[in-house]
């Protein structure tokens, strides 16, 4: 794997995948969005890091999208997301958002376990920490006050 950082875009594959949803027609790219999550969460008891960086990308990209979720700001973001640009995305996406990144950071993910070999898989989880908390309260009523 070809990585530079621990953030959901920041290695060779999520950066292609990134540059295919740019080149995507605006009508394709929520589809792309959901079958990169899709990809993860259906693999069996192996999950490719392949698979799995082109799902942290994709799911990153949904919880941009919701109240309060972190901003995909890096330079390897999808261009149109980092210019304002925004998807129609289905309902049931942070769900099954929340499902890839479950697959990815558990057992027999060759990501995690990439990660681990460098000794940096307590910083790549704790960079998708506030993407996993947009994603699990996708409405983001935990973060309004009453």
């Amino acid at each position: 794997m070809g990585a530079w950082a621990v953030g959901p875009f920041d290695n060779d594959t999520a950066a292609d995948w990134c540059a295919s949803l740019d080149e995507a027609s605006p009508e394709r790219r929520p589809l792309l969005v959901e079958q990169a999550l899709r990809e993860a969460v259906r693999e069996g008891d192996f999950l490719d890091s392949w698979p799995g960086a082109k799902a942290v990308a994709a799911l990153a990209v949904v919880a941009a999208h919701l109240p309060g979720g972190p901003p995909a700001d890096s330079v390897y973001a999808p261009d149109f997301l980092t210019a304002g640009g925004r998807l129609t995305l289905p309902a049931e996406l942070p769900a099954l958002a929340l499902r890839a990144l479950d697959r990815v950071l558990a057992d027999g993910s060759e990501l995690a376990e990439l990660w681990d070999e460098a000794g940096e898989l307590d910083e790549f989880v704790a960079a998708l920490a506030p993407i996993r908390a947009a994603l699990a309260d996708p409405t983001g009523a935990a973060g309004v006050e009453g």
